[in-house]
């Protein structure tokens, strides 16, 4: 797939899932606005595909708990582009905790500052240069922790609130953008390894929700993919099976 010349701007990318989306971009010819809440994460990332082509990235620190720093990220991104092609919102903050005392009252307010509201915000500030793109996509890394009845996952209450918070979003700005030719595309994954064999039998990995999305990006503009729903169930072997 070549993506030459596409405007990407990928949030939470300075490890782990965000590396990856900024570096398939990248490595497909796009032109990658790198954010993560710390600069040194940011720019190290930039480096890496500034290293390898044959796509460019710059970095930028966006925390997305502070608003002045969303705002920030946004007027970088507006101050070398004049319209932008993809918008991942991929950064969100995760805690663990199976009890809502688990976590303290500040780091609930990050969480849910940082995947509610920051999320919601930059995609307004961005949302001019993606009117100004020929091919806007909106693309939302929610996690099946915003599914309606998903009580699998370890993360803490203020996770699952602020995934479903994403989730409408996500879902609003699909009914009120499409008519505009903007698509927004929501993947919810489960909890899934960074690295792993992706096998039947195997957990989910970070570099097949990358596929799904570099896969719905490359779609031509009359197809308008809503949403990714994995059903990831883990084989038993015969040998592992109860008696």
């Amino acid at each position: 797939m070549d993506l030459t010349g596409l405007r990407v701007a990928v949030t939470g990318a300075g490890r782990d899932t965000g590396r990856l989306l900024a570096t398939a971009f990248a490595d497909r010819g796009a032109h990658v606005f790198v954010s993560a809440r710390e600069r040194a994460a940011a720019e190290r990332v930039a480096a890496l595909v500034n290293e390898r082509g044959p796509g460019r990235a710059e970095a930028f620190p966006c925390d997305l708990a502070v608003p002045e720093s969303v705002r920030g990220f946004a007027a970088f991104v507006a101050g070398r582009t004049g319209h932008l092609d993809v918008l991942v919102n991929n950064g969100a903050v995760y805690v663990d905790g199976a009890d809502l005392t688990d976590a303290s009252d500040e780091t609930i307010q990050t969480v849910m500052a940082a995947g509610a509201t920051g999320t919601m915000l930059l995609t307004r500030h961005l949302l001019p240069l993606l009117r100004a793109s020929s091919r806007p996509d909106i693309v939302n890394l929610v996690s099946a922790c915003g599914e309606v009845g998903h009580h699998r996952s370890g993360a803490h209450p203020a996770f699952y609130a602020a995934k479903h918070a994403h989730a409408g979003l996500a879902e609003i700005l699909s009914h009120r953008l499409r008519p505009e030719g903007i698509r927004v595309v929501s993947l919810f994954p489960p909890d899934f390894v960074q690295d792993g064999p992706r096998a039947a039998g195997g957990e989910l990995t970070a570099a097949s929700v990358v596929d799904c999305v570099l896969f719905a990006v490359g779609q031509p503009r009359d197809c308008f993919i809503r949403e990714f729903r994995f059903e990831q169930v883990r084989v038993q072997s015969t040998s592992s099976a109860p008696s």
